[in-house]
């Protein structure tokens, strides 16, 4: 990682300012797709030849700006489906309007996190917030997916991975092969993500976390797993399987939520470190003690300043 990167996001973990974090992509000007043709910011596209519907889904999170910069690059090249359906959806449009490259941070959401309203409940209910209007919005087109791609980003250091929601998802994760590790985990205590959503409905949906925030690197990674994935599903010719050995799978045992707002970690830990031995203080939360639940225990992106009530970091075990 880039010194001033890892400088910024110490003084941060701490719980300082800090230096401005770098951002080394341009956030893409969308307002020519703002119309949508399925709903605002949302576009669909159909083949004359039958197949699954597949759902490509950037900027859940207003500063994961990533995933915009590949839908609007297929929107401008004018990439079409040659079998099926695909989507392209630009999800959290308010809070990406606010985003702002010297305060990269605050755009995250607006009222509440647009990954953690995905519980039908919710959805139906009649809480209120700009999140949960615009997922009401999106819910009908999701609702028509077969799949469901989910493009994200990471603050905190560690390697990319996929994420799914259910055990059903596995084999399409583990089939695209890149990012090396898949992660099974049931969610988050904060509330539902759209792939939990997904998995309810029968649906099979992959979160990918595809690096840091602001990166080339991570577009660029983000691009050709979201390509591969529509190439598996035959809505796009099929890409070459990338070299490397096959793709681990994990899954989670235990997701740690922190209580107190003095929750710290004994050292920043990087997402994808393995600890081999059980019962190894990792963090204290209070007077309470977090320790690995078991050996060679992965751990899934701790979030070095993390607050009540969200997941701070996650235990998993390998599936070999």
């Amino acid at each position: 990682m880039a010194g001033a990167l890892n400088e910024a996001l110490t003084a941060l973990a701490s719980g300082g300012p800090g230096p401005r974090l770098p951002v080394h992509i341009a956030a893409p000007d969308i307002r020519r797709w703002m119309d949508g043709n399925a709903a605002r910011g949302a576009w669909s596209f159909a083949a004359r030849v039958p197949g699954p519907h597949v759902c490509v889904v950037a900027l859940t999170h207003g500063n994961e700006i990533g995933g915009a910069v590949v839908l609007d690059r297929w929107l401008r090249h004018e990439l079409r489906p040659v079998a099926g359906r695909l989507s392209l959806i630009f999800a959290n449009l308010d809070a990406y309007a606010r985003f702002d490259a010297q305060d990269p941070t605050a755009s995250r959401f607006l009222e509440q996190d647009l990954n953690r309203v995905w519980d039908p409940e919710m959805l139906d209910g009649a809480g209120r917030s700009a999140e949960l209007r615009r997922a009401r919005v999106l819910r009908p087109l999701l609702d028509s997916a077969d799949v469901v791609l989910d493009l994200h980003s990471m603050l905190w250091p560690a390697d990319p991975l996929l994420l799914v929601g259910a055990p059903g998802s596995e084999g399409l994760a583990m089939t695209l092969g890149e990012p090396g590790l898949v992660v099974s985990d049931p969610g988050h205590e904060a509330g539902r993500r759209l792939i939990d959503y997904a998995a309810e409905a029968g649906q099979r949906g992959v979160l990918l976390e595809a690096g840091n925030h602001w990166e080339r690197e991570t577009v660029a990674l983000m691009e050709r797993v979201a390509r591969r994935m529509l190439g598996i599903c035959g809505v796009l010719p099929a890409m070459a399987a990338p070299i490397g050995p096959p793709a681990r799978l994990a899954r989670v045992t235990q997701a740690v939520t922190a209580r107190g707002a003095d929750f710290a970690f004994t050292r920043p830990f990087r997402g994808g470190e393995v600890i081999a031995a059980a019962g190894t203080l990792i963090a204290t939360d209070g007077g309470a003690e977090i320790r690995t639940p078991h050996e060679n225990c992965l751990l899934v992106m701790p979030n070095l300043r993390t607050a009540p009530g969200l997941t701070a970091v996650r235990f998993a075990e390998f599936v070999e």
